[in-house]
């Protein structure tokens, strides 16, 4: 057993913290219920909720016994029924049951869902002033300004699971805002950093998932690979902290142990390190404002060595450009981009378009004159450009399907 398995786990909360948590079946998911069995004593689960893997979702559900399991496919229903026969564990299916199962009394809601699909859901556990931790990026980027209203309005608190902004709130001082000089975001680079043009071009989907630190479901990985994942996560610092958008900075650190940085005024630089392991920032969270025991690899500085930065490649990642440019526009920019990244990633995944077209799709969506000025004035409006974004991107896609 490695010697961090061997750590104490005290209770970080004096009462077992309930816990909801939304993409049970994720990465995110998983990593959660890791942490959770490893410190019994510490959480009890209220509510899981995946898409359409049934086998997943009844395993954890008679493992972990939550009050209610939910799989948001309704063809999945009859199977979750019955895997949960006799269990006592109420099931249902579709998204509004999901919704349901955010607005649920717990502690705290693992907002894991990936994409527009999670921004319901997590709007529904906000919405009764929930602490979400949250590791749906598109909530932000889709409806930054309407979504952080609702925080507001609610008293929600928002606790930021992925790593880069989960190590920004670690380190920064965000009531003396004006001592911040800047943020700097930390990429590892994906697997295609050191890739052509040419390269690229044939690259498959199993080469894009291949990620050389973390492990992540497919589409995230696909967006690390275009960097478009941090662009979006670009996006989302400047709705979860207090700066502008030129005081976001982000540098390639192919180790992915700096997890990021925040730079003062004076001139000096805090950073969060560790080991490239979810499980991380998701325990801080889990704990907060405590901490917890987490048995994520201790870092060894000797066997490290050096840790190396270099500047993004904007030619050859231009999804990044263009998340930057979308945030400046501002109105409808942000959601257009994530809608069209959505729809062209997964037309990679599936074989129909090459890896530069992706990018390519997310320009040409972007560029139409159909979003002009537009501002969404509330939620419907959100999901209406998501739509509307969606079946532009879709048309483009199948112009260049192969």
């Amino acid at each position: 057993m490695a010697e961090a398995e061997k750590m104490p786990a005290p209770n970080p909360n004096p009462t077992p913290r309930r816990v909801t948590i939304l993409g049970s079946t994720g990465s995110i998911g998983c990593s959660t219920l890791d942490l959770v069995e490893r410190q019994p004593e510490s959480f009890q689960v209220e509510a899981l909720t995946a898409h359409r893997n049934v086998e997943a979702l009844v395993a954890q559900a008679l493992k972990f016994r939550p009050s209610v399991a939910v799989i948001g496919d309704p063809a999945g229903y009859d199977a979750l029924k019955q895997g949960l026969a006799g269990s006592g564990i109420e099931a249902a299916a579709g998204t509004a049951a999901i919704d349901e199962a955010a607005a649920r009394p717990s502690d705290l809601v693992m907002a894991g869902i990936v994409g527009a699909a999670g921004l319901a859901p997590t709007l529904a556990a906000v919405r009764r002033g929930a602490c979400v931790a949250l590791a749906n990026k598109e909530c932000l980027v889709s409806a930054g300004a309407l979504f952080l209203a609702e925080v507001e309005r609610s008293g929600a608190v928002l606790l930021p699971v992925d790593s880069e902004h989960n190590a920004i709130f670690q380190v920064l001082e965000a009531d003396k805002p004006e001592t911040i000089s800047r943020i700097i975001l930390t990429a590892s680079g994906g697997p295609f950093r050191t890739w052509t043009l040419e390269e690229m071009a044939v690259a498959t989907p199993a080469q894009a998932v291949a990620h050389p630190r973390w492990e992540m479901g497919a589409k995230i990985s696909v967006d690390s690979a275009t960097l478009m994942n941090k662009g979006l996560e670009l996006i989302e610092a400047f709705y979860l902290f207090p700066v502008e958008e030129s005081q976001i900075d982000v540098v390639i650190h192919p180790e992915s142990i700096i997890h990021s940085m925040v730079e003062y005024v004076d001139g000096s630089v805090l950073a969060q390190l560790g080991s490239p392991d979810m499980r991380t920032p998701i325990g801080y969270t889990l704990a907060w404002p405590a901490r917890m025991a987490t048995p994520s690899a201790r870092l060894n500085f000797a066997e490290i060595g050096k840790l190396t930065f270099e500047a993004p490649d904007i030619v050859r990642f231009p999804l990044l450009r263009l998340a930057r440019e979308a945030l400046k526009d501002g109105g409808a920019a942000p959601n257009v981009l994530n809608a069209a990244n959505e729809v062209a990633v997964e037309a990679f995944l599936k074989g129909n378009i090459a890896f530069p077209e992706i990018a390519a799709t997310v320009e040409e969506v972007l560029g139409s004159d159909a979003w002009g000025s537009q501002v969404p004035a509330g939620l419907e409006d959100v999901y209406e450009l998501d739509a509307l974004s969606r079946k532009q991107a879709s048309e483009w896609v199948q112009k260049r399907s192969r």
